[in-house]
């Protein structure tokens, strides 16, 4: 069996063994792009793409990896993931990567996208946790970044009240160190445009230490770290994806206890945690946390301060961002209990947040239902079952005292080239939880009802196919909504890949919500608001040094009987990269015109290593960019990116303080890698 199985991969992965593994890397960019793009434009998506860096640096061992790591590869689903070590125990270790594609539901597109990060060579592990071993053996990697808006700025001018108090430029700075896969640790340093660099030259440090395989103990994490459980419903925090062309996305990949890398400023832990192996199956991952919070503050009746809310945005630019910077206290502790076992997993959690004061309902009639108090407990429990071609999953999770909250669904490999997925999740409207990121068309995962389906298709090594529909209830109020509302989503996308050096993408989006009608009446109702979305992209390889993407994107926007709404973009990329070259670039030409915010249309823009963006074209105008890396040395880089916005018929860019005199708006950004 074992040959006939490697006889037959070898067979069907034939064309693409030597292209795919040498020449033709999977880039990092087409597998983000692929899953992030219901993300805000501003996500942090440094943790993901860092991760995705170094196993093309030192790929994962298939014969040693474990389901923790497969995890972190975006692309598996977990059916993947569980279908792969179902054969890995019936069949034994492997002897060719090719074998991958004698496993159920892993298909030719799956496998390409594994080949750059895998490998079956035996890599020697730095178990001698010695001083010199460290200092000897361990890799450093150190980024800094710059970056600035060449023109000024409304805040940035000697304004009455409130103005930005700092300088222009944007600052990063980061560290990493690796001793192969024991120990890691990592400092991150920020200031945002508009903060001081006085006194304290960053505004926002990060770091940690992490020890990895320490018997028992399988992980040990000292300073900012995440926690992933489940379906993201008790406790999540760090990156996460919503719905995406991948259908299997809506079933969460949690990772557990990691190391924090990015320079997001809100989602994370700081303190300690460790996950150890109670028994067999069983680890417990108990977790402390103190951290300050920013909030705007005031005085109730009584005299004591009080906050509605908690600032998630990181600035501290203005008097009054500076005032509610780290006014909040915020101490969490608490566990997590783990069984893995075959194809079962079944975890708990439970913990206590506890805040230096209280929050207060506000005003507005949907905020009714939101958190009051200072202290807030949380408990979950989250499954994940494998039978046959089917992988469940699900998790329930409640705050005390509230509402309860739960999703369920399962995907299911139909045939080898056919997966669906189906969800069905139900959010209290009273569930409280700060560390919620469960699949929700809302920003949260409260006040929602909804049912999800959706079909990946992969026919033949040319074509691909997916499709999803998701239809969703609001229980209760919300925001610029004022009574209960409905809506739904449509999905629709081919790819067609007739060589590894073209590529073609159609895609088609509808989505309709419900929303206080603009109309001056006495009493609002609601009108249906509708958003279309038609995509057409083409990317292709002349050589081994040029490459070339178009796309043509269309937005249509309408609400209630208003007129519709008509926007459109189209833009051409060109990428230069020789092999073996000092010096590398891309670069884009666009052109958009859409009438109003409304019909906006997102789009990736390429960046300098680990700062990926999502442009947002809005009104009428230019957009180009180019982005230059030069290899000064085997272990030194530079990039420089220069930016540029080019509106027509506008007198001013941007709102308020970010405003700009005129109709343009361009960027510079300069960055040095230092690998050692």
């Amino acid at each position: 069996m074992r040959f006939s199985l490697i006889t037959m991969a070898i067979v069907m992965m034939g064309f693409i063994a030597n292209a795919q593994i040498g020449e033709q890397e999977t880039d990092v960019k087409d597998i983000i792009e692929s899953v992030a793009e219901n993300l805000p434009d501003d996500y942090d998506m440094t943790e993901l793409i860092e991760m995705l860096t170094r196993y093309k640096k030192h790929p994962i061992n298939l014969n040693k990896t474990s389901p923790d790591e497969l995890k972190t590869l975006l692309f598996l689903s977990p059916l993947q993931i569980s279908n792969f070590f179902a054969y890995v125990k019936e069949n034994g270790n492997f002897v060719d990567v090719l074998e991958l594609q004698s496993i159920d539901g892993f298909d030719i597109k799956t496998v390409q996208s594994l080949l750059p990060f895998v490998t079956l060579n035996t890599v020697t592990e730095y178990e001698k946790l010695t001083f010199k071993n460290l200092l000897s053996l361990g890799e450093s990697d150190l980024l800094i970044r710059f970056a600035q808006t060449l023109q000024t700025q409304k805040g940035f001018t000697d304004l009455p009240g409130n103005r930005y108090l700092g300088s222009p430029e944007k600052f990063q700075s980061r560290y990493r160190y690796h001793y192969g896969t024991i120990v890691s640790a990592a400092l991150t340093l920020d200031k945002d445009a508009g903060e001081k660099f006085i006194g304290r030259p960053f505004d926002f440090y990060s770091g940690n230490v992490a020890l990895f395989k320490l018997g028992k103990v399988k992980k040990l994490i000292i300073g900012d770290y995440t926690l992933q459980f489940g379906q993201g419903l008790t406790m999540w925090s760090g990156f996460a994806f919503g719905k995406g062309p991948d259908v299997t996305s809506v079933a969460r990949k949690d990772l557990g206890l990691r190391p924090y890398t990015s320079a997001n400023e809100y989602s994370f832990l700081r303190g300690a945690s460790a996950t150890i192996n109670l028994y067999k199956n069983f680890d417990i991952t108990p977790f402390v946390s103190f951290r300050k919070l920013d909030a705007s503050q005031d005085l109730d009746a009584g005299g004591n301060l009080v906050q509605a809310t908690v600032n998630q945005s990181g600035y501290h630019r203005t008097p009054t961002e500076i005032e509610n910077k780290g006014s909040l206290k915020q101490q969490i502790y608490g566990l997590a209990l783990q069984y893995n076992r075959n194809q079962l997993g079944i975890g708990a959690v439970a913990y206590q947040s506890e805040y230096g004061n209280s929050f207060i309902t506000q005003t507005a009639v949907y905020d009714r239902f939101s958190f009051t108090g200072n202290s807030l407990t949380n408990v979950g429990v989250h499954y994940n079952y494998t039978y046959k071609n089917i992988y469940f999953f699900g998790e329930a999770g409640k705050s005390l005292n509230s509402g309860l909250a739960h999703v369920n669904g399962a995907l299911i490999s139909l045939t080898p080239a056919i997966s669906a997925a189906i969800t069905y999740r139900n959010y209290a409207k009273d569930f409280h939880n700060f560390f919620n990121q469960a699949v929700a068309e809302a920003s949260e995962a409260v006040n929602e009802k909804g049912l999800y389906a959706g079909l990946n298709i992969t026919p033949n090594k040319r074509w691909t196919f997916s499709a999803y529909g998701d239809y969703f209830q609001f229980p209760w109020l919300k925001y610029r909504v004022d009574a209960p509302s409905k809506g739904y989503e449509i999905l629709g996308q081919a790819i067609y890949t007739p060589s590894k050096t073209f590529k073609a993408l159609a895609r088609f989006k509808t989505e309709n919500k419900q929303q206080n009608t603009d109309l001056d009446v006495p009493i609002n109702f609601l009108d249906d608001v509708k958003k279309e979305g038609y995509r057409i992209e083409v990317s292709w390889q002349i050589n081994k040094k040029w490459s070339f993407q178009n796309r043509a994107e269309v937005s249509q926007y309408k609400k209630g009987n208003a007129n519709r709404e008509f926007g459109y973009l189209i833009y051409q990329d060109v990428d230069y990269s020789p092999m073996f070259s000092k010096i590398t670039g891309n670069m884009r030409l666009a052109y958009f015109n859409t009438p109003s915010y409304n019909s906006r249309i997102y789009a990736y823009e390429d960046d300098v290593l680990y700062s990926f963006a999502f442009g947002m074209y809005s009104g009428k105008g230019f957009r180009t960019y180019l982005n230059l890396k030069y290899n000064v040395a085997k272990k030194l880089n530079i990039w420089l990116r220069y930016a540029m916005f080019i509106y027509k018929d506008v007198e001013t860019v941007g709102s308020y303080l970010d405003e700009i005199q005129g109709n343009k708006k361009s960027e510079i950004k300069v960055q040095m890698r230092y690998q050692f």
